[in-house]
């Protein structure tokens, strides 16, 4: 039987001959509104029988691998349709500096003081994250780890959760690279240098187009004062960071960070805790291509895991969220470890909070 819905569609464990792709195809067209060239080309080929073949190769490869009962499954989302290539080449949007710190408020190291951890945090049952989006065809991922932090810190701070325009640094911050690539140290200070604009008030377009457009800054409703972001702090130096150092900050705060994906895992990924297969990737882990947001961690079946915000919209992996194995030393899981992760100060000029 077929589990198929608008949040999650999964390939059930069944012969690579009794599975039905031209049913699966149908409803995979209907539930996510794929339309396709039907004309023909050159190789007597159309845009729909090329999808249709690689959503069949996928299809087989996420069959496979559920088949091993892993801790984690994959299944059919808005990507089936799309090679591990192209889905690297739309998604992976992470250009960090050679320069460690850049040109950033840099406010040290976040130290771990010994204290007993929580067993388990989740930042969005604390109301401190605000809805998982779709960075679609542009490679934004770092706008949305960078206003993620920012939302979370703000939150903490002043009890008030504000969505933060990704597209505003898309179009602003002139010393990254808008859809292609960016670095969380350098919007970090994009944003203790500029006011932020809500969310409603500069909505995000990139997705759809693939490019930035022109700064509408001076005209945005502004959901996080100039001067309010005092600087940002590293969990560790990449080199030295250990999983009691993140627990430690991601008991305080969401925090920003990076990973290296494997494209075919992570294209499919549905729910559990994803392993070292994951990031089975050539970025790893020499370099570092995806920005996401840890939220929290915990435990399910007895394999530990940090909580992951996702930009990949709702319809991927867990409701936008994954679970990223935990207990790996450094550099961690995919490298979640080694970017290293970083989180925004607060300190509100009219009412002033430290969380540091």
């Amino acid at each position: 039987m077929w589990i198929l819905g608008r949040a999650a569609l999964l390939v059930s464990l069944v012969a690579a001959s009794d599975l039905d792709y031209n049913e699966l195809w149908e409803d995979f067209k209907n539930t996510f509104h794929k339309e396709y060239d039907v004309s023909l080309t050159a190789n007597s080929t159309n845009e729909e029988q090329r999808r249709f073949e690689v959503f069949k190769e996928n299809i087989n490869f996420i069959n496979e691998v559920n088949s091993k009962r892993l801790t984690y499954t994959l299944g059919i989302n808005q990507f089936t349709d799309m090679t591990s290539k192209e889905f690297a080449h739309q998604y992976a949007g992470l250009k960090e500096p050679d320069n460690m710190w850049g040109d950033a408020p840099y406010l040290g190291r976040h130290v771990y003081s010994g204290k007993p951890l929580p067993a388990s945090v989740d930042w969005t049952t604390q109301g401190a994250v605000t809805p998982v989006a779709d960075q679609g065809k542009c490679g934004s991922c770092w706008t949305f780890s960078t206003t993620g932090a920012l939302e979370g810190a703000w939150k903490i701070a002043t009890g008030s959760l504000v969505p933060l325009s990704k597209q505003q640094f898309l179009d602003c911050d002139k010393d990254d690279n808008a859809c292609n690539g960016g670095s969380l140290r350098r919007a970090y200070p994009f944003a203790q240098q500029n006011a932020i604009c809500t969310e409603d008030s500069y909505e995000y377009k990139s997705g759809t187009t693939g490019q930035p457009g022109k700064c509408m800054a001076s005209g945005c409703r502004v959901g996080l004062p100039l001067g309010d972001i005092t600087g940002w702090k590293s969990v560790g130096n990449g080199k030295s960071t250990d999983e009691q150092m993140l627990m430690d900050a991601v008991a305080m705060n969401p925090v920003s960070t990076t990973i290296a994906f494997s494209e075919k895992i992570f294209k499919s990924y549905h729910s559990g805790v994803l392993t070292a297969s994951s990031c089975d990737s050539p970025a790893f882990p020499s370099a570092l291509n995806h920005a996401i947001l840890v939220v929290g961690y915990g435990t399910e079946d007895n394999t530990k895991y940090w909580l992951i915000k996702n930009s990949f919209g709702s319809t991927w992996g867990e409701k936008g969220y994954m679970k990223l194995l935990r207990g790996v030393p450094n550099p961690g899981e995919c490298g979640i470890l080694s970017g290293p992760p970083l989180y925004p100060v607060v300190h509100k000029k009219s009412h002033p909070i430290s969380f540091v």
